[in-house]
């Protein structure tokens, strides 16, 4: 780690924390890098979120899951005074890395979480569905009948289901909202 002479790089690096505890931690050091003056060593706090639209009894609701569950992403430079801050967050357990080192993410991998964080990024539907699941239609047309599915679109919401109607098997295309695990 640097001494606090040295010159210090800049970095992006993962912290683990306490599973569940993520929003937390984010707060905690936000207040800790405000109240111990540490935003020349300490820029950014970030839980890696997206967003995803699961079914909750007929409806869709729009949520924030958490990518990486019990990690935070910090933009530091690692001194002495930095890591210590930091590595003394109630729940934080550590820095991902070698011993006391901590290794910085690289840059494709940010690339990658940036994208994923996007404001602008349609949400996908979160369904507890697979290719093959046996299902049951409870809304339209085709309400009763049984089916299986063939194939999933998350982000339009859409399934292909295959019935059997007069002796011969028919690809429909349904919503989320319309089908039920038999």
């Amino acid at each position: 780690m640097a001494k606090q002479g040295d010159e210090a790089v800049r970095n992006w690096y993962a912290v683990h924390t306490y599973s569940g505890y993520e929003k937390a931690v984010v707060k905690n050091i936000k207040q800790r890098i405000e109240s111990l003056g540490m935003d020349h060593l300490i820029f950014d706090v970030v839980l890696p979120t997206e967003k995803v639209i699961k079914i909750k009894g007929k409806n869709r609701v729009e949520e924030e899951k958490t990518i990486y569950p019990g990690y935070l992403l910090v933009d530091m430079k690692v001194t002495d005074e930095s890591w210590h801050v930091i590595r003394n967050t109630p729940r934080v357990t550590g820095f991902v890395g070698a011993g006391v080192h901590p290794v910085p993410i690289s840059e494709t991998e940010m690339a990658f979480l940036i994208e994923s964080m996007r404001e602008d990024k349609k949400a996908d539907y979160k369904i507890d569905f697979a290719s093959g699941d046996l299902v049951k239609i409870i809304d339209g047309p085709f309400k009763g009948t049984e089916g299986k599915i063939i194939s999933l679109d998350p982000q339009a919401g859409q399934v292909k289901v295959s019935v059997s109607m007069f002796g011969r098997d028919t690809e429909l295309e349904l919503d989320y909202l319309q089908i039920q695990r038999i």
